[in-house]
């Protein structure tokens, strides 16, 4: 018999300022909900004024975890110091796994019109943090799209009960990270796995899960309790994110770009990009 996930906290995001002045909001990170095991941050950038964005994400380092970008409007352009290079535009998706170490910089490759997206941090086990960097980077076209009456599902990670694969592979926590566009009064019905640490954030419209009085906003991140399956009516045009993950259940450390298990880690991480030893 089906377990229904319903809401257990919602939350709104934050105005916040990274990179080199970037203005965005921040929607995990926050003195809210500092982190949802196994994610660790959450933005949403979106401006069409180019001095919200045009100062982008110089370079900085990263160790210990994940950077998930996805792009909604506009393109990016990020290099690293191991000599990776390229764009990532409105649709595509980059999974970078900073492991070991890495400086890059995401720069916007547009000096007007609208940049839209948002960039999910996603912790690595002890086992791998010290691994080798690497990219997974996938167009719009990579990416499969399903649709149903009523709803579009772009799905970057996990498996839909009607098979569609996401383009994103990571045995770690398993992840789910699908795009929902749902028409009013539609209902989305969708497998999540029992244990997935799970939220919604809604960047457009107002949706309400089945068996809940509350609406969830725009601009608010719901999350749920845990169960394996979810149903969602949508009060208005609606777009959110559905994301998932097996927590690692692991000690986390954190200190600025670097997340490891304990503070020593931490410490060496800093003496190590001063050092020069990232990648």
């Amino acid at each position: 018999m089906a377990k229904f996930r319903n809401v257990q906290q919602v939350f709104r995001g934050l105005p916040a300022s990274d990179g080199a002045g970037v203005q965005l909001t921040r929607i995990i990170g926050t003195p809210y909900i500092n982190m949802l095991d196994p994610f660790l941050l959450l933005d949403a950038f979106g401006s069409d004024q180019p001095q919200d964005y045009i100062a982008g994400f110089p370079p900085h380092p990263h160790r210990g975890f994940e950077t998930v970008t996805y792009m909604l409007a506009g393109k990016m352009r990020h290099q690293d110091s191991a000599g990776n290079n390229g764009i990532i535009e409105a649709g595509g998706v980059q999974w970078m796994t900073a492991g070991k170490g890495i400086i890059h910089s995401e720069m916007p490759e547009q000096q007007d019109g609208l940049l839209a997206g948002f960039q999910l941090w996603v912790n690595l086990p002890k086992s791998h943090k010290m691994t080798e960097p690497a990219y997974q980077e996938k167009t719009r076209n990579d990416i499969s799209v399903e649709t149903r009456q009523g709803l579009s599902l772009t799905v970057i990670a996990g498996q839909t009960q009607n098979g569609t694969k996401g383009v994103i592979d990571n045995p770690f926590v398993d992840p789910i990270y699908w795009d929902v566009q749902q028409q009013p009064d539609r209902l989305f019905t969708e497998n999540i796995p029992a244990g997935h640490n799970s939220f919604i954030y809604v960047y457009q419209g107002e949706i309400q899960l089945v068996g809940s009085q509350e609406t969830i906003l725009k601009g608010h991140l719901v999350v749920l309790t845990d169960g394996d399956t979810i149903e969602i009516n949508a009060l208005s045009a609606a777009k959110y994110l559905l994301i998932a993950g097996k927590p690692l259940n692991e000690p986390i450390a954190r200190g600025g770009p670097f997340v490891m298990n304990t503070r020593e880690e931490i410490n060496q991480a800093f003496v190590d990009y001063q050092m020069g030893k990232l990648a």
